[in-house]
């Protein structure tokens, strides 16, 4: 049997410059919402896009199998 998945990335704190201090806070809370509705967190990513090579926002990556 072979198991399927979907994927849902969110987006938070993006900045001009950088990650707004509020999303550098509320990813812990967003984590534990999409666990409660069943998915799991895969991965957060923070390219270095904004000043200085710093990270402009974080993008995380969620699965839960269909």
């Amino acid at each position: 049997m072979l198991q399927k998945y979907e994927y849902k990335f969110v987006r938070l704190g993006e900045g001009l410059t950088g990650v707004r201090k509020s999303g550098r806070n509320e990813y812990q809370e967003t984590v534990h919402q999409h666990a409660r509705d069943g998915w799991r967190l895969v991965q957060i990513f923070a390219p270095g896009i904004g000043a200085y090579g710093a990270a402009k926002y974080f993008e995380l990556i969620f699965e839960r199998e269909i």
